[in-house]
């Protein structure tokens, strides 16, 4: 087998939108894939209606934290595949240098901490946010990364994130 692919997923906040993606992508990549999240300005805490909705969907979240981007960038750390930005804030940001040139894509999702209104308001905007997130990487995983070069690989990233995104996986 294979080395598993690394995706590092960040956001501004680090506490729900890369929390979903890696949480899910780590229960759902099988080995073939290891996710990370971390954040530009991370606020030190997951947000409970993400972990709510996780553990609802019996994704694991042992060992999910909200973390700098800053740690991926330092010596030691695990070298990443490709880094996905999933807030449109943290995709306008000058990231860190990637040791390794890694592949990079923006996935934008609407922030689901943002939403203001009833606990239900809240959970039905991080449901919708997890069900787009989970599509995504569904679709990254359904690619033979292992058979595709760099360049094609990195426009079906791309395409994922994009209006696009079930065209991508053809």
């Amino acid at each position: 087998m294979n080395a598993p692919m690394n995706v590092l997923f960040l956001c501004t906040g680090n506490s729900a939108r890369s929390i979903l993606a890696e949480a899910y992508m780590n229960m759902a990549g099988k080995g073939r894939f290891r996710a990370w999240s971390a954040g530009s300005r991370p606020g030190g805490q997951v947000n409970p209606y993400a972990l709510e909705l996780l553990q609802k969907n019996r994704v694991p979240t042992e060992g999910v934290r909200s973390k700098s981007w800053d740690e991926f960038a330092a010596p030691g750390a695990p070298h990443m595949d490709i880094v996905i930005t999933v807030c449109d804030s943290a995709a306008n940001e000058t990231c860190p240098y990637w040791p390794g040139q890694p592949m990079t894509a923006h996935w934008g999702v609407p922030d689901p901490a943002a939403v203001e209104g009833s606990d239900e308001d809240k959970r039905k905007a991080f449901v919708a946010a997890f069900s787009v997130l989970s599509a995504r990487i569904n679709l990254l995983m359904s690619l033979p990364v292992d058979k595709l070069d760099r360049l094609a690989l990195s426009t079906k990233l791309k395409e994922i994130g994009s209006s696009g995104a079930a065209d991508a996986a053809q």
